[in-house]
């Protein structure tokens, strides 16, 4: 496993009984990411059995409420549980504001620091990265400014072929710099190559998602190749013309989204409460691409 995505909402703008509002949790090389934290996030954290102190950052797509209004109360509960960790977060701008009048109203102070990062909904950015993991933001097109975030490893270390190192003697300090795609030179001024040390690594994951937009073919240049896609699906095909109107998108046109960007698998969610029985929407996506599935409360996904 290398990265994992756990749905803890998959519902939109209007609350239902069997649906949460918006947000996931993506684990990529023991770095725990809070994508959106609509209401009701940390009870799903709980039931899902996530620790929250394990969360490195959280990034919030967009200011409508069911993608945010969780996020007060669950850095409340941070400072509650005595986080002594640095929370970055990685929004848009107002939602500073938002935070600093909330907590200002209840006379709360963070016992942690609290690294706030304003989006850019122009062009896209590098957010974060370490040594393993990269996270993209990039533009989508909704009624207000959004972004849609894509996370990704970084090319792995080469994998050490035990057998040929230990015949032509290779030291081990040298064995990080070989991992590295460095070749090796011994004492004797010969030159061995890496391949002949290593093994090809492990292909390189990734996870792109795009919350709330309308039918956006130009965010394909940010996802391609994507392992797995999650794209919000409010509508089905009848309710184009309102998906257009209210800047959503339908199942199919997510499809669309996916076969132009030659992703491996896509992931709709962010339905509309009009939709209690979700097949429709699943039929129509898979008639445009195949490997469609439906996001769902508590779903994990392991790529």
């Amino acid at each position: 496993m290398s990265i994992e995505i756990t749905v803890l909402g998959c519902g939109s703008a209007s609350p239902t009984s069997y649906r949460n509002h918006t947000s996931q949790v993506v684990q990529v090389q023991e770095r725990y990411f809070l994508i959106d934290c609509g209401e009701g996030a940390q009870i799903q954290l709980r039931k899902n059995k996530i620790r929250m102190q394990k969360i490195h950052a959280v990034f919030i797509s967009h200011l409508h409420g069911d993608h945010y209004f969780g996020l007060p109360g669950l850095l409340s509960t941070f400072n509650l549980l005595g986080r002594e960790k640095e929370l970055a977060v990685y929004a848009p701008a107002d939602l500073l504001n938002i935070l600093k009048s909330i907590f200002n109203a209840s006379n709360t102070y963070l016992c942690y620091k609290l690294n706030f990062h304003p989006l850019n909904f122009k062009y896209p950015v590098l957010l974060f990265q370490d040594k393993r993991v990269e996270v993209h933001s990039f533009p989508l097109r909704h009624s207000i400014d959004t972004c849609g975030f894509l996370v990704k490893e970084k090319i792995k270390p080469r994998k050490i072929n035990r057998k040929a190192v230990d015949s032509y003697e290779v030291p081990m300090y040298e064995l990080n710099k070989i991992k590295d795609g460095a070749d090796y030179v011994n004492e004797d001024g010969v030159i061995v190559e890496n391949t002949k040390l290593t093994f090809d690594p492990e292909p390189s994951l990734s996870y792109a998602y795009c919350s709330d937009t309308m039918y956006c073919p130009a965010l394909c240049d940010f996802i391609k190749n994507s392992n797995l896609l999650y794209h919000e699906a409010t509508f089905a095909k009848d309710c184009e013309a309102l998906a257009k109107k209210t800047k959503h998108s339908t199942s199919e046109q997510a499809a669309l989204i996916a076969k132009k960007a030659d992703v491996k698998m896509l992931m709709l969610g962010h339905y509309s409460s009009r939709y209690t029985d979700l097949q429709l929407l699943l039929d129509e996506a898979r008639l445009v691409f195949e490997n469609t599935i439906l996001a769902d409360d508590g779903l994990k996904i392991n790529l």
